[in-house]
């Protein structure tokens, strides 16, 4: 991964920019040495019935290396998250979700299920299980913790 050829990244949306979706990005652009190109676009919302949506969505996670879903959309918008989930799965494309944010609330089983990784919300730890699931990159760290014995 280099700046030449990021990692193409799908966040799971329903055509807006929630806080959570937000945030993803907020933890990937403060992670140093990681290039990536979002592949989504919730800010354009395709004209039609529910299988335009749909298409859309296809077209989206077709172009990703990684789908990385909230499980906040999931209460209010299941069948078009579970849509993503699977439709990633059949495309043979990874999936990263994302526990609650600053809640300790159980992940639903069927979204736990069509997961690859289930990660906190972290930037290390998200941005690992995009390299590990992504280009099976090697993220193994060794963090150094330097003290004095007096």
């Amino acid at each position: 991964m280099s700046q030449a050829d990021p990692i193409r990244v799908f966040v799971s949306h329903v055509w807006a920019t929630d806080d959570d979706y937000l945030r993803v990005f907020e933890y990937l652009e403060s992670a140093r040495n990681f290039f990536y190109r979002n592949t989504s676009t919730p800010d354009h919302v395709p004209a039609g019935d529910k299988e335009a949506l749909r298409e859309d969505l296809r077209r989206q996670i077709r172009e990703a290396e990684v789908v990385i879903l909230l499980p906040a959309l999931y209460a209010k918008h299941q069948d078009l998250v579970t849509f993503q989930a699977r439709f990633a799965q059949a495309s043979s494309k990874p999936v990263v979700l994302l526990k609650y944010f600053g809640k300790d609330v159980q992940l639903p089983k069927e979204l736990a299920s069509l997961a690859n990784a289930v990660v906190d919300w972290d930037e290390r730890g998200l941005v690992d299980a995009i390299r590990k699931e992504a280009r099976h990159e090697n993220t193994a760290r060794w963090d150094v913790i330097e003290f004095k014995l007096d």
